[in-house]
């Protein structure tokens, strides 16, 4: 494995790829603002201290939507917190969404009250919890992009195959080009190049993002998340935008192609379908940008089968993270950042997540100063 890693962390390769960047750098005509879409790629950005490698008066870096916890709404927590509320029900989830607030707490508050809320490594582990107490109501609160959704709609099938009735899946599933449409949309955004994250893309293919190239005219690199990964795709970004090109690369080919994982798409298409809306945690509403429970398996759907309401929960007025998430703002932006707000004790969900923005410069940051 590490034969295989280190190519892509070499110290020789990264100090070449940024020297050639910042050659490049000066060529052009105008600061170059590139979002990188995931939480991974942020991360990767300040934990090998990239962005001082790079000329900061040319090259910006914004951080975009692509952290599935840090855009989940507090209402959405909040309902989860209510079912969790309820003695028959089992909620289960992806460990980090157990930390995040919502308006009555957060599920890892739930728990301390007595509630049954566990946190698993796979949603299949959700079957198991489902035989084992048959006179609960599991419910799972999925959430993630194109990347986890594929093993929410195999946890379905097999839930259907293994006739399991007291299972119930709470779907949080979102798509990665709405936002980022909404993003590019905003006439407050700077954003003229896009780093794509490279996870979601070996499921929904490269495909996904050649009309937003086309209509925003900016260039699209999918990278992978290794500090060479990421510089060899600003080098192609820079030069898309030196040859005034704006189209789709892939530089994380070794596991991205055009079209994807087509059998995943089907098990997908098969169960979950386009949502009319969902509401984004800093981004509000945006039509068309998640999936939702087909209406023939409706019985598995939790928002159904509990009746769940809508709740509408006002985020901290103190927290930055909707304004980070839209690229208007850095963490350190934030007057609680780093104070009031910590991993420990976070406001926001941005700080909450492994993923996170806030979270990164937290963990990063004095690393970075320490270098600069």
């Amino acid at each position: 494995m590490q034969d295989f890693i280190n190519p892509y962390r070499d110290k020789e390769n990264i100090y070449a790829l940024s020297k050639a960047i910042n050659k490049l750098l000066c060529k052009l005509k105008q600061d170059l603002y590139v979002m990188e879409v995931c939480g991974g790629h942020t991360h990767t950005l300040m934990k090998y201290a990239l962005k001082n490698l790079l000329d900061s008066t040319k090259i910006h870096f914004i951080h975009g939507p692509g952290c599935p916890v840090c855009i989940m709404p507090k209402s959405r927590i909040t309902q989860a917190y209510t079912l969790a509320m309820n003695k028959d029900v089992i909620l289960l989830t992806l460990g980090d969404m157990i930390k995040v607030p919502g308006e009555f707490g957060s599920l890892s508050l739930a728990r301390a009250k007595g509630a049954d809320v566990r946190f698993v490594y796979s949603p299949i582990d959700c079957l198991k919890i489902a035989k084992e107490n048959p006179y609960k109501k599991v419910v799972y609160f999925a959430i993630g992009f194109e990347t986890t959704t594929p093993m929410s709609a195999a946890l379905l099938q097999r839930a259907i195959n293994m006739n399991i009735k007291n299972l119930f899946l709470h779907i949080n599933h979102v798509l990665v080009p709405p936002p980022v449409r909404a993003i590019l949309d905003d006439k407050r955004a700077k954003v003229n190049a896009l780093i794509a994250p490279s996870h979601v893309s070996v499921i929904s293919g490269s495909q996904i993002y050649i009309p937003i190239a086309q209509d925003y005219k900016i260039p699209i690199v999918i990278s992978g998340f290794e500090p060479v990964d990421m510089l060899e795709s600003i080098l192609k970004i820079i030069k898309q935008k030196l040859d005034n090109k704006y189209i789709v690369e892939t530089q994380y080919s070794r596991v991205v192609n055009l079209k994807g994982n087509i059998k995943a798409q089907e098990l997908i298409d098969k169960y979950f379908e386009i949502a009319p809306s969902f509401t984004w945690r800093g981004l509000g509403e945006i039509k068309n940008s998640s999936l939702q429970i087909r209406e023939e398996y409706k019985e598995f759907n939790a928002q159904y089968h509990f009746d769940i309401e809508e709740i509408d929960s006002k985020e901290s007025k103190y927290c930055l993270c909707g304004e980070i998430l839209k690229g208007l703002a850095q963490p350190q932006d934030c007057k609680v950042f780093g104070k009031l707000c910590t991993p420990l004790k976070p406001m926001g969900s941005c700080m909450v997540s492994s993923e996170g923005a806030c979270a990164a410069y937290y963990k990063y940051g004095m690393l970075n100063d320490i270098i600069n």
